[in-house]
């Protein structure tokens, strides 16, 4: 448990294989799954329908251009592990150039989107909305696609569920994704910030 969070902590925490939540006290607590839930860089699984809206063209996807409304999008009412002191925190890292999220927007308003950090090559997705449907899984295809054609070796999305697996997320255990992690950090792409 920590009491503050800081862009350095996130980091260095994200660097060691673990990521942050706020639990129902407010406290923040680390989390390192023995398991690790991953999306192919190659792309996520795109059903017949979720081509169709792709191309149509139903979305505009835009990246980096709206940053903490996706943050707040994510929040739900019944609260969950997005703070005011994560979009406090996440936004700075944005700031900082490590925090990037892709956006689905329909006539330009903002109806999907995902966010996450870049260390090395590895992208940690945090979270994703939808206003509308298949919005998170356009800006997700999007961002998966964006980061394979930045250099991006890992695309990490933490935790294993029903959702993520039907768009073809997998799982490698806790030392296969170090050893990944670790290969990750020593490469640079477009978005790499030094620490």
């Amino acid at each position: 448990m920590t009491d503050t969070l800081t862009p350095w902590l996130i980091r260095y925490g994200y660097e060691q294989g673990a990521f942050p939540m706020t639990m129902e006290d407010g406290e923040v607590a680390w989390f390192r799954p023995r398991r690790r839930c991953l999306f192919p860089i190659e792309g996520i699984h795109v059903s017949r329908s979720l081509a169709k809206t792709i191309r149509k063209g139903i979305y505009e996807v835009r990246f980096d251009t709206s940053f903490e409304p996706v943050m707040r999008g994510c929040l739900r009412p019944d609260g969950n592990w997005i703070s005011e002191e994560f979009i406090r925190v996440y936004t700075e890292i944005h700031r900082q150039g490590w925090g990037h999220c892709a956006e689905a927007r329909a006539d330009g308003e903002l109806v999907g989107g995902v966010y996450g950090i870049a260390l090395g090559s590895c992208f940690c997705a945090e979270s994703m909305f939808h206003r509308a449907t298949d919005a998170s899984k356009v800006a997700l295809a999007a961002m998966v696609d964006h980061c394979r054609e930045l250099g991006f070796t890992i695309f990490d999305a933490q935790i294993m569920n029903p959702h993520l697996q039907s768009l073809g997320a997998y799982e490698v255990p806790e030392r296969a994704y170090d050893r990944m992690l670790r290969e990750a950090l020593t490469h640079t792409t477009p978005w790499s910030v030094a620490a």
